[in-house]
Formats: C-alpha cells, sequence, structure tokens
C-alpha cells in the first residue's frame, strides 16, 4: 500500500468524531505526530498489560478490544474506521487494561504518548481540544458501564448484589 498523502489524513481526521472540533491548522499539528501502522488479520496493536504508549485511530479496517477471562478470551468491542482507542493511555500512562488485534487488514493511525505530551506540555490547543474530546468519550463510556452494571445487580441474587455493591458505590460517585 501507498503512502497516504498528507491532505487524505487530514480530510480523515476531519471527519473523525474526535478530531470534529479541530480546525485545520490544529489537525495540521496533529498529523505531524501521526504514525501509521499497517496490519494484517490476527495482528496485534497491543496487548493486556503493555505500557500505555500510545492511542490510536482506525484509518482503515477493523480491529477488536479483547479481555483475557479466566475461561477465554472475550471479545469486548469491535471498532471500524475512525473509531478510537487507547486513549486512556494518553491521560495515565497505566499499562494495557485489554488487548486489540486486527479482525482484517487494517490501518491505524498512531499518537505516541510522548509527542502527545510534548504538543500539551508546549500549550498546543489542539492536543487540549482532544484531552477534552477523550474525557467525554470516556465520560459516555462510564455512564453505559453504570447502567449496564445497575441492570446486572438487579438481575442477581441478593448475595451476589453484595458483593457487587462496594463496585457499584465507587461507579455511581462518578456520575
Amino acid at each position: 500500500m501507498a503512502e497516504i498523502p498528507t491532505e487524505q489524513i487530514l480530510r480523515f481526521l476531519q471527519d473523525a468524531p474526535m478530531f470534529g472540533d479541530l480546525d485545520e491548522e490544529e489537525l495540521a499539528h496533529l498529523v505531524q505526530i501521526t504514525q501509521i501502522q499497517r496490519l494484517g488479520v490476527g495482528d496485534w496493536v497491543f496487548r493486556e498489560g503493555d505500557p500505555g504508549d500510545a492511542w490510536y485511530v482506525v484509518f482503515d479496517g477493523e480491529v477488536e478490544v479483547v479481555k483475557e477471562m479466566k475461561d477465554g478470551v472475550r471479545i469486548i468491542a469491535v471498532l471500524g474506521k475512525r473509531a478510537c482507542f487507547g486513549e486512556m493511555a494518553i491521560l495515565d500512562g497505566s499499562p494495557r487494561s485489554a488487548s486489540v488485534r486486527a479482525t482484517r487488514d487494517s490501518v491505524v493511525f498512531r499518537f505516541a504518548r510522548t509527542q502527545f505530551s510534548a504538543l500539551l506540555a508546549s500549550g498546543n490547543l489542539s492536543a487540549y481540544k482532544l484531552v477534552h474530546q477523550m474525557a467525554l468519550v470516556l465520560v459516555s463510556r462510564q455512564r453505559r458501564t453504570t447502567h449496564r452494571l445497575a441492570e446486572l445487580l438487579g438481575a442477581v441474587d441478593t448475595g451476589l448484589r453484595e458483593r457487587l455493591g462496594p463496585l457499584m458505590d465507587q461507579s455511581s460517585v462518578a456520575e
């Protein structure tokens, strides 16, 4: 696959929800730190426990977010074009909480934490706008998780509900 022209990357990012609030000049700052990563079917972007060193946007193809459980691997989400993942790493640098692998030939844009942090440290407005968008995405996920957890608590026996109660209490604090 040939290199992706800068103009194509700019147009793509303009249409991606995470980047919607950025103007062309602000996007140009991000294109400078964009790394293009090509993946084949089954290739891992990262594995659970890996360092949180970057976040990603799916340019083409599809990836799945998987979590290793005692009884095997569970697919948490399937992400396609323009979906972002790994953004928690930008905010706190913690190890990956799940794994991500390509389900078909894919191209992702990678934004290294060190370079993104340098943009933040320099007072770059585009970086701050993206952190705001990331916060909105994470809040939305937290609300969905809290809602699902509440539904599950309503459907379980009393003993299990008592054991899960503290988790619900912690989750509700975020509301």
